[in-house]
């Protein structure tokens, strides 16, 4: 038995009408050309689908079957159709996002509530991309965005430039190191470390100051929370390394002290990493566009604090 949908449609608006000219008029055809489809749909199932000469026309009990059928299968054929409608005009898509960058977490989520509110028909989804390689998963389109703060130059893929950031020491009030304006890569070599849990070649401290100067911190601890992190180095457990955005609260608390990394300071700059295609989808340019000017908020709070 070949069953179309517009088979499916045919018994609905039958049932729905309770005659063929009220139904044809439903599914804008001719009554002849009705007729014709539910003779070929009867010729088919080998059944008769209406009980014949009653008034108003009536399913038989082989045509409630295909009824049940039709009621269960059209809706969600419906919500599909939708779904595609909303994807051709950009209204609707997929934001499943990798994060390279652990301590994103602290800007991007009042990025995506922002996103909910303007796009709430587009499916948001976060990933963190230390577990699996984020950049061959945005390829393999099982990811459709990468925060991360290493552009390569792949086909097909575009960098866009999300923000520039400072790498800033953080440690207890009291640390010894509080005394130096600034802290360099021989300060750490008696220092427990405090990081993300995730590999050095991911950590700014280390890809940008203490590989190359050849720097072995006397302990390294992984902490997967930044509160946590923060409670230790209050608590004089150790010190730390964290983007100015994570530090915007406690650079002007009594129990921390945070300084330049170097005396000129290390800059670090985000990028989001989206495939060519995806980049000026409507709901894609606006992610883009809050996740430049979220974290910017964050920083320029931070700096009038320091001025008032």
């Amino acid at each position: 038995m070949h069953l179309e949908f517009r088979h499916l449609r045919t018994i609905k608006a039958i049932h729905q009408a309770g005659g063929l000219a009220r139904a044809a008029d439903i599914l804008h055809i001719t009554q002849s050309a009705l007729s014709h489809q539910v003779k070929g749909l009867e010729d088919q199932a080998g059944v008769e689908l209406f009980v014949r000469r009653s008034k108003p026309l009536k399913l038989s009990a082989a045509g409630m079957k295909l009824l049940r059928l039709a009621e269960r299968v059209l809706p969600e054929v419906e919500a599909l159709e939708e779904e595609f409608r909303g994807l051709i005009s950009g209204k609707s898509g997929r934001l499943h996002i990798a994060i390279e960058c652990h301590a994103c977490f602290e800007w991007l989520f009042p990025v995506l509530e922002q996103f909910r509110h303007a796009w709430p028909d587009v499916d948001v989804d976060i990933r963190p991309g230390l577990a699996f390689g984020a950049l061959p998963a945005l390829l393999r389109e099982e990811v459709d965005l990468v925060v991360s703060s290493d552009p390569e130059d792949l086909a097909g893929v575009d960098f866009t430039p999300l923000f520039d950031y400072e790498p800033v020491f953080v440690a207890a009030a009291g640390h010894p190191l509080a005394a130096k304006p600034f802290v360099e890569a021989e300060d750490f070599r008696n220092e427990t470390l405090i990081t993300y849990p995730v590999d050095r070649a991911r950590l700014d401290v280390f890809t940008q100051l203490l590989t190359p100067a050849k720097v072995e911190p006397r302990a390294l601890r992984q902490v997967e929370l930044t509160a946590v992190i923060l409670l230790l180095v209050a608590s004089n457990r150790g010190v730390s390394v964290l983007p100015d955005w994570v530090l915007r609260e406690v650079r002007y608390h009594s129990d921390y002290i945070t300084r330049p990394i170097t005396e000129t300071g290390l800059t670090r700059r985000l990028y989001a990493a989206t495939r060519a295609e995806d980049t000026t989808k409507p709901f894609m340019a606006h992610v883009l566009r809050l996740a430049r000017t979220e974290p910017v908020k964050l920083q320029r709070d931070q700096g009038g604090r320091a001025a008032g």
